[in-house]
């Protein structure tokens, strides 16, 4: 009879860690992408009404559109700051998941070779138990010929 991998119950939480962190590092992902497009379209817009900025420039604007030009550029240049804070935290977030997505993988592998030699020393048992049983009855069914040989030459 094979006995129970015993440390299945830890290798079952250890799946249920691994598979968490994989989905806390596909949402932390998610969120690095997200925070990064809007930064980007942040930036192309600011290029873009900078060069509208130095157009109307050269073809004359007065001073409350200048003014109103400026403000809006250094309203979008604050909005870029902070943007790029939230994606340097996201980074930071992201590698802390796929770091405890690591942790948890390596846990998981330890666990999964630990059940695998759990599984061949089953297997080298019952092959064993098989061997041991099939001699017995090999060794049985000779004293039997044996028994059988001798009656008939009485």
């Amino acid at each position: 009879m094979t006995k129970p991998f015993s440390l299945q119950p830890l290798m079952n939480l250890a799946e249920y860690r691994n598979d968490s962190a994989t989905r806390k590092l596909g949402l932390l992902n998610k969120q690095q992408q997200s925070t990064q497009q809007k930064l980007d379209t942040l930036l192309e817009f600011r290029k873009d009404y900078q060069t509208r900025l130095h157009e109307a420039s050269r073809n004359g604007m007065d001073q409350a559109e200048l003014r109103n030009f400026q403000q809006f550029i250094n309203k979008l240049d604050e909005a870029i700051r902070q943007q790029t804070k939230l994606v340097e935290h996201s980074k930071i977030s992201t590698q802390a998941g796929r770091n405890e997505f690591d942790t948890t993988q390596r846990k998981l592998k330890s666990f999964d070779t630990l059940q695998q030699r759990h599984i061949e020393e089953q297997k080298k048992v019952a092959k064993q138990s098989e061997q041991k049983a099939l001699d017995e009855h090999t060794g049985r069914f000779a004293a039997y010929k044996m028994i059988n040989a001798e009656d008939q030459n009485k």
